[in-house]
């Protein structure tokens, strides 16, 4: 496994826990499952810290495997790229 896939799996993965952390802040702040996150000690703030963080992780993961291809030359394109030359 190569330096530009771990990058990009490592983006992949933060950006869904991140979607994740954001649905179970929602949940909270509608005081649905409200009793779940009490018991575990999580409040909405622990939750949104935890998706922007994930958030932030997943974007310099995903600039980091860019840069890659850009200074390595690497063959296979990032997914960011692939986007922008179909469109």
């Amino acid at each position: 496994m190569g330096h530009f896939i771990r990058l990009q799996l490592i983006g992949r993965v933060t950006y869904y826990i991140g979607w994740v952390s954001l649905a179970c802040g929602g949940l909270v702040h509608f005081n649905f499952a409200r009793e779940v996150f009490v018991a575990m000690s999580i409040n909405k703030r622990n939750l949104f810290e935890l998706s922007v963080m994930c958030f932030l992780v997943c974007m310099a993961s995903e600039l980091r495997a860019i840069s890659l291809v850009r200074s390595q030359g690497v063959t296979e394109m990032p997914t960011i790229a692939k986007r922008q030359a179909a469109a």
